[in-house]
């Protein structure tokens, strides 16, 4: 399989799953054929499934695990018992050389836990993040920590700016993005003081593949003038929730209010506004930080949204994500 971008998939991961999952894979095909799938999960079922799908089979081959990690279990319960597990195994195969990055639907928790045991950090990181794209008025933004790290030192925060940076230059075409830290105000001496030394840092240090814009603050992050905005996991998770319940109930409240006339009046600019508010586009978080690169694929999400993430794990392979971050990394230590 030369050039061939070689993905594990947890196949029993997330709701709807492996139906999804394959279907998902199926829709990724249409557009690129450039990738080749294991997948990890029962083996009966999962022939079961492919059996309908003959197209895709030829693009994968099925690697017998007996055991699912299901998404109510404890992450440390999950690594303890889950070693035979499809989540575990997938992860395994990029210790083991067999593939270049893993994707999941399944429990992050676990997701998060397994990934540190078996997978090392990049030398100079010591806290691995989860990032994800972010809608804005322009195109997408990455943000990071989104629930990995509940409390961040300064060396962490200025980690994850070098390692979005990156992850930024491997998804989309820019050589310097802008990045910011989130805030509660614009002033240089607002915030917390792990924020005001990382301000410092970063305005201090003159080699540097980015950018640094100062701070943001929360209703600044779809203004589209930030490409990486930087955060501690749990001011992070809180903003994404926030943001998620935001739109949703946008577009539930746009949908009550508007009577079968107006909107076929307005159909074309309904469609856009949900296709830009559609959160299948943007799936694919990305854990950050370890030697070799792990995708978390929303649970929820349906084919679409899983064929999305296998875009984005394509994308982050082929741009040489974890050289970036190494090469991104020796320009700023605090």
């Amino acid at each position: 399989m030369p050039n061939k971008v070689k993905i594990a998939i947890d196949a029993m991961g997330g709701d709807n799953s492996p139906e999804k999952i394959l279907e998902g894979i199926t829709i990724s095909l249409k557009s690129n054929d450039e990738n080749f799938f294991y997948l990890y999960g029962n083996e009966e079922i999962l022939k079961k499934q492919i059996d309908k799908r003959k197209s895709i089979l030829k693009h994968c081959e099925i690697i017998h695990t007996h055991d699912i990690i299901l998404d109510n279990e404890s992450p440390l319960n999950a690594a303890k018992k889950g070693k035979d597990s499809s989540m575990w195994k997938a992860i395994e195969s990029q210790k083991k050389n067999e593939s270049d990055i893993s994707l999941s639907a399944g429990n992050t928790g676990a997701l998060l836990v397994i990934s540190k045991l078996l997978l090392k950090t990049i030398d100079g990181i010591n806290k691995p993040a989860l990032a994800a794209l972010w809608p804005n008025k322009n195109n997408m933004s990455v943000v990071l920590d989104l629930g990995a790290n509940i409390e961040c030192s300064e060396k962490n925060l200025i980690d994850f700016s070098c390692m979005g940076s990156a992850l930024f230059k491997s998804l989309f075409v820019s050589d310097v993005p802008k990045i910011a830290l989130l805030n509660i105000g614009l002033e240089e001496n607002k915030g917390n003081e792990i924020l005001k030394k990382t301000y410092s840092i970063l305005k201090e240090t003159k080699l540097k593949n980015f950018e640094f814009c100062g701070y943001i603050e929360g209703n600044q992050i779809m203004d589209g003038k930030i490409d990486v905005i930087v955060t501690d996991g749990f001011t992070g998770n809180i903003a994404l929730k926030t943001a998620e319940g935001t739109a949703n109930f946008i577009k539930e409240g746009l949908i009550k209010s508007l009577n079968k006339f107006s909107i076929l009046l307005s159909f074309s600019a309904l469609k856009k506004f949900k296709s830009k508010l559609d959160p299948r586009k943007y799936n694919g978080a990305i854990f950050l930080g370890l030697q070799s690169p792990v995708v978390k694929s929303h649970g929820s999400t349906d084919a679409i949204g899983f064929a999305n993430s296998i875009n984005v794990c394509h994308k982050i392979v082929k741009a040489n994500l974890i050289k970036k971050i190494e090469s991104n990394l020796i320009t700023v230590d605090p």
